[in-house]
């Protein structure tokens, strides 16, 4: 039997980022990939990605933090369900932990990330800086400036959308902009195209994104390994990175998704801090049966 069976779980969001949050401190199991997508299949705790909650490694941190896609694939950022972390070890009573000053300071396997509780269902995450070289984001072949690649959806010489910028924030993205709205793009069609194409080894985020003003940006997302979202942290940090390296607007902006607005700054000390809303949708129990396929 999974050590996953019986298990209690909490189903959260994060501005429409459907997150399931498992705390699994005191225990040795690691979540392998089949017992995530079983979890995922499951009507009941579907998620977007899944915040696994082990006891801390680092000296100084109050937990680790594995996460996971809904094909089984870990991630190494996510900021929408960070959020839901920390609102679970604040004020959940089967999680909650003694508070500090409405800090935490979680860690995964791309770095230590910052927590702070800014309102009662509301937390800024630290991100941590962006990464922009070719070989960090990772790109298969050199790029000297990566404020644009060449990459392009649709005929060479009328392309749909073309030379994205790139960023890692903890995972790899790849933002398209436009003048149009981002809705009027078929991104559930070429999404897992420029996903997995050759140029990103490690796969990519693909994010299209409309500026509306001077520090307001539209943003649709196909996640790595989740396919389309409602929200996604991390590639509205990698947005505001990319417009503002463009010139496109300062380093603030509000960055709405289909499920809520995020709040995005860019630091002068070059960390990315995002701030949002979290909510609590269900508390329940996996099922052994879930398990029954997986090792």
């Amino acid at each position: 039997m999974s050590a996953l069976a019986n298990r209690r779980f909490l189903k959260m969001h994060g501005a429409g980022n459907a997150i399931v949050v498992l705390d699994l401190r005191g225990s040795a199991h690691r979540v392998a990939p089949e017992e995530a997508r079983a979890i995922a299949a499951d009507a009941g705790s579907r998620f977007d990605q899944l915040m696994v909650v082990h006891d801390p490694v680092s000296p100084g941190t109050d937990a680790y933090m594995r996460i996971y896609n809904t094909d089984g694939s870990e991630s190494g950022a996510c900021g929408n369900g960070t959020r839901c972390v920390a609102y679970a070890m604040f004020d959940d009573p089967a999680m909650a932990r003694p508070a500090e000053g409405g800090r935490l300071t979680l860690e995964t396997v791309a770095g230590q990330v910052g927590v702070r509780r800014v309102a009662e269902r509301a937390f800024t995450v630290d991100m941590g800086r962006p990464r922009l070289a070719w070989d960090e984001i990772p790109l298969a072949e050199p790029f000297p400036d990566t404020r644009r690649i060449e990459l392009q959806i649709g005929p060479i010489d009328d392309p749909v959308l073309h030379s994205p910028g790139v960023v890692n924030m903890g995972n790899p993205h790849a933002v398209f902009f436009t003048e149009r709205d981002p809705d009027g793009y078929d991104l559930a069609r070429f999404g897992p195209l420029l996903e997995n194409h050759p140029i990103f080894p490690e796969r990519a985020n693909i994010s299209v994104a409309q500026v509306t003003g001077r520090d307001t940006i539209r943003l649709r997302v196909w996640e790595r390994g989740a396919g389309l979202t409602l929200a996604c942290g991390t590639a509205a940090c990698a947005t505001v990175v990319a417009a503002s390296r463009l010139r496109m607007i300062g380093r603030h902006a509000t960055v709405s998704l289909p499920g809520g607005d995020l709040v995005i700054e860019w630091r002068a000390d070059d960390h990315v801090l995002m701030t949002g809303p979290v909510f609590l949708e269900a508390e329940g129990t996996f099922a052994p049966e879930l398990f029954a396929g997986a090792a």
